[in-house]
């Protein structure tokens, strides 16, 4: 037989490996199917929701609580129902939903960021340096999130911004524990090695050639965070301490309708709350697969 006849080998690239890996979970293709959607409609909101619950000009005050279903006198149809406002329940979302992940994903990365690096010098240097970092990081870490951000936001007030910080602040320890760990291992291994015998600036051995052997499980820390922060921003806003009326959020919706639970008014908290679970339950299942495929020994 000629060369020409064998049967090509496909290569296998690690980029290959791990969709097929990550398709083995149909629950978790379901909820990066889902976590897809829902970015999708919180991008798109100003252009697909029937109502902009931000202008004053479209709520009208006799459309408040209106059940779902049910049409306003200018005839428009209000598929959710109506808050106390006269605002239709699924612009709300929508809307809502951009403020959630925006927060829950800004939050993270940011975190991300200042943990990772870090955990990394704590690593790398040693000495006083991670005995520093390391004691703040069991500092934080011994305080409930919640109580924590609620002290910032009692300080600092209301706002998007100020969640976000408030979310940085009481998330940062565990990027900085988990980025810790897997420098250590990193550290001892030959190529960190000959990149100090070659010289190269500690930065370059730190953030050129350790963080991305450290990413794996940052990755799974991150999106786990992503919809922790999500869980935090709505429980501050539920309290009446994140973000402001004007930019409702899935937690101040939530809060909205709580008041009108017992008066058969359900609607108007039990939609958000289902749009809530759905986008944490989503991104879990995602981050739950990724810690599947890449840590090896809990590969099923």
């Amino acid at each position: 037989m000629s060369a020409t006849a064998l049967p090509k080998i496909r290569e296998e690239t690690p980029f290959r490996r791990f969709l097929h890996d990550y398709a083995q979970s149909k629950l978790a293709v379901l909820g990066l199917v889902v976590v897809i959607v829902i970015a999708l409609l919180a991008l798109l909101a100003p252009w697909i929701a029937p109502q902009n619950p931000y202008d004053l000009a479209q709520l009208d005050i006799m459309d408040g609580r209106l059940p779902p279903g049910a049409q306003s006198m200018g005839g428009m149809t209000y598929w959710l129902g109506t808050d106390d406002q006269g605002r239709d329940m699924l612009s709300g979302i929508l809307y809502g939903l951009r403020i959630s992940l925006g927060v829950g994903l800004g939050s993270a990365i940011i975190a991300g960021i200042v943990g990772s690096a870090l955990g990394l010098i704590a690593a790398y240097a040693g000495g006083w340096a991670e005995t520093v970092i390391m004691r703040l990081v069991d500092l934080q870490l011994s305080f409930p999130a919640i109580l924590v951000a609620l002290m910032i936001l009692a300080f600092l007030g209301k706002g998007v911004g100020n969640v976000m910080l408030a979310l940085v602040i009481v998330e940062w320890a565990r990027y900085a524990r988990t980025a810790r760990a897997a420098a250590l291992v990193e550290r001892r291994r030959e190529y960190v090695e000959a990149a100090e015998c070659l010289a190269l600036p500690r930065w370059r051995v730190l953030f050129r050639h350790m963080l991305p052997n450290c990413l794996p499980p940052l990755i799974v820390i991150g999106t786990i965070q992503v919809a922790r922060a999500i869980t935090l921003e709505a429980t501050l806003s539920f309290l009446g301490l994140g973000v402001p009326i004007t930019e409702p959020s899935l937690g101040l919706l939530i809060a909205n309708g709580y008041q009108y639970m017992l008066s058969g008014k359900y609607w108007i908290s039990f939609y958000p709350g289902i749009a809530l679970l759905v986008t944490i339950m989503a991104i879990n299942l995602v981050g739950d697969q990724l810690r599947d495929v890449l840590n090896p020994r809990l590969r099923r």
